[in-house]
């Protein structure tokens, strides 16, 4: 009998981060309702709450669907490149996260605009992706500056990942700023290059 119940609350689980990651991609973060969630789900509304603790975790459980092919994404744009040198491998991985973003703005903006709640920490499954992702980075840093102190390799692959963003992050809100594609590329390759002296 527990099985049962333990495999119609999994069930449920699926569902509702399936639907939330609809309403996600096509309107944000603001599109995820309880009631609405429910309602879909064919579920009570209080049954939501005996599979998440709270919205906040569903969305959570969104963004981890999220890093995972944003991840796969960014790995992808290595394949045949080991051979390249860290500048281009650091470029080919900003293209294939400026492709991802472009073609899932709502997804890519909820990785970074989800709310953290006072005092709950985020899952460990969560930073595990993180890392993983930092982790790709941290490969051709380490390439380039060889004696650069472990320590500096992480914060220079961060420091890396935050210009590349923001330089992302503000070409696509064409509210903030009118940069073309071709101006974005030119600017992560401008970034990169100065950084890393082109190795």
């Amino acid at each position: 009998m527990a099985g049962k119940v333990e495999a119609r609350r999994d069930a449920l689980r699926k569902t509702l981060i399936d639907l939330a990651e609809v309403k996600v991609t096509e309107g944000g973060l603001t599109a995820v309702k309880a009631r609405e969630l429910a309602r879909e789900a064919g579920c009570a509304l209080g049954a939501i709450y005996n599979v998440f603790g709270d919205l906040h975790d569903i969305v959570i459980a969104v963004n981890g669907r999220t890093f995972v092919r944003l991840g796969q994404a960014v790995e992808a744009s290595l394949e045949d490149r080991l051979q390249d040198s860290p500048t281009d491998r650091m470029i080919a991985m900003s293209e294939a996260y400026l492709d991802f973003a472009e073609a899932n703005r709502n997804a890519w903006r909820a990785l970074f605009e989800v709310q953290t709640v006072a005092g709950v920490e985020a899952p460990d499954w969560y930073h595990e992706q993180m890392k993983r992702l930092f982790g790709l980075i941290e490969a051709p840093v380490r390439d380039c500056f060889p004696k650069m102190p472990e320590d500096d390799v992480v914060l220079m692959a961060r420091a890396l990942f935050s210009s590349v963003h923001g330089i992302i992050a503000l070409g696509l809100d064409n509210q903030v700023s009118e940069v073309s594609r071709a101006d974005m590329t030119r600017m992560i390759a401008l970034v990169i290059g100065n950084v890393t002296g082109n190795r």
